[in-house]
């Protein structure tokens, strides 16, 4: 049951080119940023992502982007990446928007083991083209299939060497419904410690859900928009 790997470039050895990832965290909270600098290390090509957003371009994602290493970004919310633009404008990336509760719920049957899911959030918009509408109790809901995932890739607070997590605040946006949808599950932690250690009853992940888990290092406290009051 000891799911512990030495740190980052083990924990991502296996990832190849052109594989679909799932990247958790909300804006600059609760981002892998170990695994991702050991992806940007790795040099893997053409990948496709899942993440609520695209980072910023010298943090997160962003990282991945400056070096061409994303063919496909799923995404939510874009607006803080200057060279996802970029990209975007010049046709070297290809993009699918979705509307955030989407996102989450698609992650989120994944997990559950369900093939697709009835929304009716993009209804009558570029979003449901191409796509099975179907009317219930009057109201026109759309198909949308649970994502699939060779990875997914999460940064908890706290882990046990079993890979129960506890997250914090904002970082528990999307890493719990990532956490439980990819085939092969890696979480990085601020603080590692022994089973028995974590409250059961505060545990956000439980340890089924997670395959290798390591503690990371150096972590960022960034603040996506600092605003403050005048004196």
């Amino acid at each position: 049951m000891n799911k512990v790997v030495s740190n980052a470039d083990e924990a991502v050895r296996d990832i190849q080119d052109g594989m679909t990832l799932m990247l958790g965290g909300f804006g600059l909270c609760g981002l892998p940023e170990n695994s991702i600098a050991a992806l940007v290390r790795k040099g893997v090509k053409n990948l496709t992502c899942i993440s609520n957003n695209a980072g910023v371009d010298d943090f997160g994602i962003g990282l991945m982007l400056k070096q061409r290493q994303v063919k496909k970004m799923i995404s939510s919310y874009v607006g803080e990446n200057a060279e996802f633009e970029r990209q975007l404008l010049s046709g070297e990336l290809e993009v699918e928007l979705i509307p955030q509760g989407t996102l989450a719920t698609r992650c989120m049957a994944a997990g559950y083991g369900m093939p697709a899911i009835f929304t009716p959030a993009g209804i009558g918009t570029e979003v449901a083209d191409g796509k099975e509408v179907r009317n219930c109790n009057g109201k026109d809901y759309l198909l949308e299939m649970a994502f699939e995932a060779g990875f997914a890739i999460v940064k908890a607070w706290k882990g046990d060497t079993m890979g129960n997590l506890v997250y914090r605040y904002t970082a528990r946006n999307f890493n719990p419904v990532m956490a439980m949808a990819g085939k092969i599950t890696i979480a990085e932690v601020e603080e590692l410690v022994q089973p028995g250690e974590l409250d059961p009853d505060h545990i956000h992940t439980p340890s089924i859900y997670v395959h290798r888990i390591f503690q990371g290092k150096d972590y960022e406290k960034r603040i996506e928009q600092r605003t403050v009051r005048k004196k």
